[in-house]
């Protein structure tokens, strides 16, 4: 219906264009800044998700985003991805972007510029071997940065990614909180922080496609 045809806007591939004249350069700033959100005068979004642990709700949001027609950007930590391949695969499959977030889930503020290389290197290794798709973004673990991690995974070519909306289901909000957190949050351009594990994350998603298309998105 005109929910969904809506919706498919929100899926519009802010993440594609890495690089591109859209995004926000930091690079004016005297410190090193990821990407927080991205310049777009189209009321598209983009949805994000970090995986470390937990997996007990992946198929259920591939699910969701599938019925929404919604593509989201996974970013997986390199242990993740050696505990449940077959769900690094799924989301591939779904056409879902699979990205870096890390080896361990280590904190990189404390590493060199050089282990933060192999540590970026070799996740990217593992989600590539799986997908066949190498890792051009990255989410710093625990959203920790500083500049010489920034330069560091800068030098890669890879991007590092921050965002401008946390929906906070770590915390264990209700379904509804964690949805009117997004909607109430979301401009053109954000950046969603979600968690593929959050205990009411999947309960969330429904909700938030048809408020943030009332909400937000045009009616004609």
């Amino acid at each position: 219906g005109d929910v969904y045809k809506r919706q498919a806007l929100v899926a519009a591939g802010i993440f594609m264009a890495v690089g591109g004249p859209s995004f926000v350069s930091a690079s004016a700033a005297k410190r090193q800044l990821p990407i927080y959100s991205v310049e777009r005068e189209e009321k598209v979004c983009a949805i994000s998700f970090d995986a470390a642990w937990g997996n007990e709700d992946t198929q259920a949001l591939i699910d969701i985003l599938g019925k929404y027609n919604v593509k989201a950007t996974f970013f997986v930590v390199g242990d993740w991805v050696d505990k449940y391949p077959e769900s690094v695969k799924a989301l591939h499959d779904a056409g879902h972007e699979v990205m870096n977030h890390s080896l361990h889930h280590d904190h990189y503020n404390a590493l060199t510029a050089d282990q933060v290389v192999a540590d970026v290197t070799a996740c990217n290794e593992k989600i590539a071997a799986i997908t066949g798709v190498t890792p051009c973004l990255i989410r710093c673990p625990y959203g920790e940065y500083d500049d010489h991690v920034i330069s560091a995974t800068r030098s890669m070519g890879m991007e590092p990614i921050q965002w401008d909306v946390d929906s906070l289901d770590w915390k264990d909000l209700s379904a509804s909180d964690i949805a009117m957190r997004i909607v109430s949050r979301t401009r053109e351009g954000s950046i969603i922080l979600c968690h593929n594990n959050g205990k009411h994350t999947a309960e969330a998603l429904p909700i938030v496609p048809v408020s943030y298309t009332h909400l937000t998105l045009p009616t004609t």
